[in-house]
């Protein structure tokens, strides 16, 4: 592979990470203005519907025109409503009590998390590997949480919990999707699975908000924007990309960006406190996830 074709990938690998990572960021931001989660991820799904509904569009342009069964159908919507609109919801919900680096540190657990869910489910053979990266993975953790308890939060626990369960549902749907991806086409079920997600978030706006709460500073919107094309669309198409560059072993490499990304944006914007413990934690965390991650894609 040429070098430039190798540089391009990487950076358009690493570019994905560090911009998911500012969501946290950007959602405690946006938290500074008392807007409540139920609108807040409103504001982000109904800006990024439009960019989803073009891939729908895109897909088909693109020879993905075959009719889709009706089953992939129904789990293409019910992963989407699971591992997106379900998933993000209780991760905005537990970012009201945790710091951005903790909870993009727990979002990424999800690998560890499809390893368990597929040796339940999928009938894959945990081994010796594997029991070691999970072990190195939640010691990290472990030594994060022990070091915030006390510190944040009055609800620290509740909010490190809720990012967790959304964690755990992004795994799911990541299980979940592994064969009907194969029969649909990818970019026809992300379309499609994050359009099924934006519609629930703005269905829940519906019934659970009056139109008054859209009486929002500025700020909100664009910060909503900004986390809906910034944090949300071009990471799926970065990442994308990258992995037709470079391959899955370089991709998986620059995840263990996030963490870090996110905690140092969490310190330089939101004066969250980045000590030892923390960066020692979030080192195991990544150590012990990068083990499964770059084993899986060898």
């Amino acid at each position: 592979m040429p070098p430039v074709q190798t540089l391009v990938g990487l950076g358009l690998a690493v570019a994905g990470v560090v911009a998911f990572s500012l969501r946290p960021v950007i959602i405690k931001l946006a938290y500074r203005y008392n807007v409540d989660p139920v609108t807040l991820i409103m504001l982000r799904m109904v800006f990024a519907l439009p960019f989803f509904l073009g891939m729908a569009l895109w897909s088909g342009a693109r020879g993905e025109r075959a009719p889709i069964a009706g089953r992939d159908l129904a789990l293409t919507v019910g992963l989407g409503i699971t591992g997106y609109y379900a998933a993000s919801f209780c991760d905005f919900l537990g970012l009201r009590y945790v710091s951005a680096g903790m909870g993009r540190l727990l979002l990424f657990l999800y690998p560890t998390i499809v390893v368990v869910l597929s040796a339940l489910f999928l009938g894959k053979r945990i081994g010796l590997r594997e029991v070691v990266a999970l072990v190195v993975s939640y010691a990290g953790v472990a030594l994060v949480v022990w070091s915030e308890v006390g510190t944040g939060h009055p609800n620290f626990m509740a909010g490190a919990g809720l990012v967790f369960l959304g964690a755990f549902l992004y795994s799911i749907y990541l299980v979940g999707s592994s064969r009907v991806v194969q029969r649909i086409g990818s970019m026809r079920f992300t379309a499609y699975a994050m359009t099924a997600a934006c519609l629930c978030c703005i269905l829940q706006f519906v019934v659970l908000r009056p139109l008054s709460a859209l009486d929002l500073p500025m700020p909100v919107y664009g910060l909503s924007a900004v986390m809906a094309v910034v944090c949300t669309v071009l990471p799926v198409l970065m990442t994308a990309e990258a992995l037709r560059r470079v391959g899955p072993n370089l991709v998986a490499l620059s995840g263990a960006i996030g963490p870090v990304a996110a905690a140092v944006f969490g310190y330089l914007v939101l004066a969250e406190p980045m000590g030892w413990l923390q960066l020692a934690g979030a080192a195991l965390t990544v150590a012990g996830v990068m083990i499964i991650t770059l084993w899986k894609t060898a």
